[in-house]
């Protein structure tokens, strides 16, 4: 198993372990399907995913799932408000035009949304930068400057900040570092240097937990 492969494996154990059991879900920018697919089969959840990419959608179709194709950052009109227990965005919001405006539908659709990214505040892509003076490359940003769908990247830190503006709580956090979940307590700073991918589950700051 590649690091590639190592890394989405515990990103997709960790996002299954936060979701509830049945609950229905919304996967964006659901790739091939494969963690729509755990959901299913692991927490019995119901749901059906959107992704850009055609032969992903084909993909996923192969495997049984509902997905259906489709631009995340026209929105989320054809769905109701709070038609989802869980909308999950994955390792996609880095890669959106409208972040806030993803996030915001997400909120809308969803009674909980999980937003996961690669945390461009770690320790490694700083040194990278400042003593390389490149654009960093890593398991977690594999890609070169000129090939990146990476166009909106963000630490903790800025995550943070955005959900504090936005009138959003979050209400579980993940980290994860050197392939492996860290399990003891950070400060904020510490863990915006020392994580290499953060998922959030996040809810409206007005709404009371489900």
């Amino acid at each position: 198993m590649t690091n590639t492969e190592q890394s989405l494996h515990l990103n997709y154990s960790v996002i299954t372990e936060m979701i509830e059991q049945k609950s229905k879900v919304l996967d964006l920018g659901c790739g091939d399907g494969e963690l729509l697919r755990q959901l299913i089969d692991k927490k019995r959840c119901t749901g059906c995913g959107i992704e850009i990419n055609q032969q992903n959608v084909i993909k996923s179709i192969q495997k049984g799932l509902s997905v259906i194709q489709g631009d995340i950052d026209e929105g989320l009109k054809e769905f109701s408000d709070k038609e989802y227990d869980y909308v999950i965005l994955n390792q996609t919001l880095q890669s959106t035009e409208k972040p806030d405006y993803v996030i915001d539908e997400m909120l809308r659709a969803g009674k909980k949304s999980v937003v996961s990214f690669p945390n461009f505040g770690y320790w490694r892509v700083r040194f990278y930068l400042f003593f390389k003076g490149r654009m960093p490359k890593s398991k977690m940003l594999p890609f070169c400057w000129y090939d990146t769908p990476n166009i909106h990247l963000l630490t903790v830190e800025d995550f943070f900040d955005f959900c504090k503006e936005r009138n959003i709580k979050i209400t579980k956090s993940v980290y994860i570092k050197r392939g492996k979940v860290s399990k003891n307590p950070l400060t904020r700073f510490l863990t915006n240097l020392l994580c290499e991918e953060a998922i959030f589950v996040i809810q409206r700051l007005s709404e009371k937990n489900s």
